[in-house]
């Protein structure tokens, strides 16, 4: 019989603790404070957050709905409260460079992938299908007849602030965007949610994916009790 089951980890998830999140979001701010909160409080991947349009964060239902995700597959996470006046600023900001935008006359409309500019051809040009966290200047996308556009942040300039934020911590976990997203799942599990629950969150195809965060789990210094104590 052949075995279905999934090889144990090479290395474990690095996962931060409550503390020392708090720690590095002192060190950082802005866009990049919000897109880290997101990240933490959402399970996001570093180009979810970077992609998010305008249109993908409900605020009275607290979701937000990834579209094309990593395999390509959509699916909607929480939203916290805690996001809400950061998500809210950058919005103001979002739309103070759609005015820009429009008034120009050599705006392109934001990208819209595959057939969709097609499909909605006046979406490139309404707001909710902006990008969340639009880059400071227009560029010329060589994609679309080197159309005049405002694309996204880029996650590498994401990943550098939080890196130094990191290295301002003095953390000594070589930790990374991609933590805030483990750190996620690890608290949720942690609180007593169901694995299934953080399958869906995380948008896992197979609950065996998310089963390595039990392994950080049982791994904790609060799991064994140590012998040497009983000396």
């Amino acid at each position: 019989m052949i075995s279905t089951a999934l090889p144990p980890p090479s290395r474990l998830p690095i996962v931060l603790s409550k503390a020392e999140i708090r720690l590095i979001f002192s060190y950082l701010q802005g866009e990049y404070l919000t897109c880290a909160k997101m990240m933490y409080g959402s399970g996001l991947r570093v180009m979810e957050v970077c992609r998010l349009r305008v249109k993908d964060v409900d605020f009275e239902r607290l979701t937000v709905t990834v579209n094309d995700g990593k395999g390509r597959k959509n699916r909607v996470t929480t939203l916290s409260e805690a996001c809400l006046a950061d998500l809210h600023r950058q919005l103001e900001l979002c739309h103070v460079y759609y005015q820009e935008d429009k008034n120009s006359n050599h705006w392109g409309g934001v990208y819209l992938p595959y057939a969709l500019s097609k499909k909605y051809p006046n979406a490139p040009f309404e707001f909710g299908w902006q990008y969340l966290f639009p880059a400071k200047e227009r560029s010329i996308d060589k994609r679309e007849n080197n159309a005049i556009r405002r694309h996204h942040i880029h996650d590498r300039s994401l990943q550098r602030a939080f890196k130094r934020a990191v290295n301002l911590s003095q953390i000594s976990k070589p930790a990374s965007c991609h933590s805030l997203r483990h750190s996620f799942a690890t608290h949720l599990l942690e609180r007593g949610a169901d694995i299934r629950t953080v399958q869906e969150q995380l948008g896992h195809s197979d609950v065996r994916t998310t089963e390595i965060y039990t392994h950080v789990l049982n791994r904790g210094g609060h799991a064994v009790i140590s012998p040497l104590g009983d000396l």
